[in-house]
């Protein structure tokens, strides 16, 4: 990945027509395989914008992908959207976002990751598996079929939280 230096930050307003690009190109796919819009499709991302959820990665100083992540109340860090630009998947950028949603995680001292995906998504199934996320439950919410994943984070090792405790 060459292509520039890759950066995660705060989305800002200027960024969703992008996102929204980015939404259609990278949800679109699924639509003939479901009985409706995928939930991506129509998530209100002013208001993620607005709640200080949503979050863009930059590659070469362009939006190529974005991330919603909500705190629970339950412990979790709720990683309720994600998506990359179609002509940018399959180069590491998805891993990316995750792995910033575990910073963030850990920044905010959550030590889960719960999401969600369409089971229609089948290769979303497999992604999330890959990367540590186990299967919780499957039901129908709002109309969709879904499949919930959590992924519980490494706790610091002892000597990072020694360290800590001598400051």
């Amino acid at each position: 990945m060459s292509d520039g230096e890759l950066m995660v930050r705060a989305a800002s307003e200027r960024d969703l027509p992008e996102i929204a690009r980015i939404v259609e190109a990278a949800y679109g796919v699924y639509l003939p395989r479901m009985d409706r819009k995928p939930f991506p499709m129509l998530d209100d991302y002013e208001g993620r914008l607005a709640d200080g959820y949503l979050s863009v990665l930059e590659l070469g100083g362009k939006v190529r992908g974005y991330i919603v992540l909500i705190p629970r109340e339950d412990g979790a860090l709720l990683l309720d959207n994600i998506g990359v630009d179609p002509l940018w998947q399959r180069r590491g950028l998805g891993k990316a976002l995750l792995a910033f949603a575990e910073r963030e995680a850990a920044r905010l001292g959550l030590n889960r990751i719960a999401v969600y995906t369409n089971e229609a998504m089948t290769e979303n199934i497999g992604w999330y598996r890959k990367f540590g996320y186990a299967v919780t439950d499957r039901r129908t919410e709002n109309g969709y079929k879904r499949v919930y994943f959590e992924k519980i984070l490494e706790a610091r090792d002892n000597k990072e939280k020694e360290a800590e405790n001598r400051i």
